[in-house]
């Protein structure tokens, strides 16, 4: 009788001064030619870089190696609602990165972020002190193996949490587990709700970003979109839009509708369209990619100058019967931080960014 054949235990790669889990690094400039910064922070830099291949141009987000180190550090840095617990305690490493990434999935699934207060030192005590809320829709709909990956990344103790290596073998990511643009009924509201509160330019460069996502990225709300456009004129009207909330189990009073309608509907023709619809129910963490705000800014930015300029945004705002001077100016006095008459790419950054507000519930 032979012996039995042992199956070879494969032992995954440990990570070097070369690899990021077990990946080797690639040098960017082999595939983009870098141009000028865009922007900087504590850790990174972006820049403006050119596929070399194709020519296509996108924002480069890049850390340097010495960075990437086990220091632990004392400074507090990033937005508000990423910021890790140990962050706020002034003593902290690597760790902060997987809790921001699950704060990014919790957002992912549920459309709104799990910390949230009217300001930031509102937001900094829910990190520290709040539990995570798991109870309001649409989490009930979402899978327990979803909800025990959001949990184990947003562990308030660091040596508690998942590492990322940890993370790309939790079973809801191995075995297929999916947090796409698939619709989450209230969170779909509650963005609609949001984007009924931006100011124009906001709303305006939404609608840049969702005129240029793929398939793939808004997936689901097409097929939303469909549903309530009953007659498929490829326009949803007040009553289909009333109709298709109630479907989705909204109570909201013919007033509140009405807003909604008034908000989506961008150009103001009375009805909405597909990429009005896609730019006012998207998920927002679309606006976390650079690669989507500097092709909105440069769509301003037509003389490629590095600011939006008044002539510029009047420019838009005509082309979208969006607004006339004083709308302008009220957009310049909210954005322009630095008072220079100009909104540059980061203060664009900055509004596009900010101003997430809590969630209505719904009725």
């Amino acid at each position: 009788m032979n012996p039995p054949v042992v199956p070879p235990v494969v032992v995954p790669p440990k990570p070097t001064a070369d690899t990021i889990l077990g990946k080797q690094y690639e040098d960017v400039r082999s595939v983009y030619s870098l141009g000028k910064e865009l922007g900087r922070g504590q850790f990174g830099v972006t820049y403006l870089c050119t596929e070399i291949a194709s020519g296509r141009q996108y924002a480069c987000k890049s850390i340097s190696k010495r960075k990437l180190t086990r220091k632990m550090y004392r400074d507090i840095v990033g937005s508000a609602y990423y910021v890790a617990p140990e962050v706020l305690r002034r003593s902290y490493g690597k760790e902060i990165d997987v809790w921001s990434a699950g704060v990014i999935l919790y957002i992912l699934l549920s459309g709104v972020p799990p910390f949230w207060a009217e300001n930031e030192k509102g937001i900094f005590d829910a990190i520290l002190h709040e539990e995570i809320d798991f109870e309001s829709q649409p989490w009930p709909s979402i899978s327990e193996s979803a909800k025990d990956l959001v949990r184990k990344m947003l562990a308030r103790d660091p040596k508690k949490r998942l590492t990322s290596g940890q993370v790309l073998q939790h079973p809801w990511l191995r075995e297929g587990g999916d947090a796409s643009d698939k619709p989450i009924d209230s969170a779909v509201l509650s963005r609609m709700k949001q984007f009924r509160a931006m100011n124009k330019l906001k709303k305006m460069a939404l609608k840049v970003i969702a005129s240029n996502l793929n398939e793939e990225e808004i997936k689901g709300l097409k097929q939303m979109f469909m549903n309530m456009d009953t007659d498929n004129s490829g326009t949803i009207t007040y009553e289909e839009l009333k109709a298709g909330l109630a479907k989705l189990g909204s109570k909201l009073s013919e007033a509140e509708v009405k807003q909604l309608m008034e908000a989506a509907d961008v150009d103001g023709n009375g009805s909405i369209d597909y990429v009005e619809f896609i730019t006012a129910t998207m998920h927002r963490h679309k606006l976390e990619r650079d690669e989507h705000l500097f092709k909105a800014f440069q769509y301003f930015d037509k003389d490629n100058s590095g600011f939006i300029t008044r002539d510029e945004l009047e420019s838009a705002l005509i082309e979208h019967e969006m607004g006339d001077t004083s709308t302008i100016k009220e957009i310049i006095s909210e954005v322009d931080t630095d008072n220079d008459g100009r909104i540059n790419y980061e203060e664009f950054c900055a509004m596009m960014r900010g101003g997430m507000q809590q969630p209505m519930r719904l009725k």
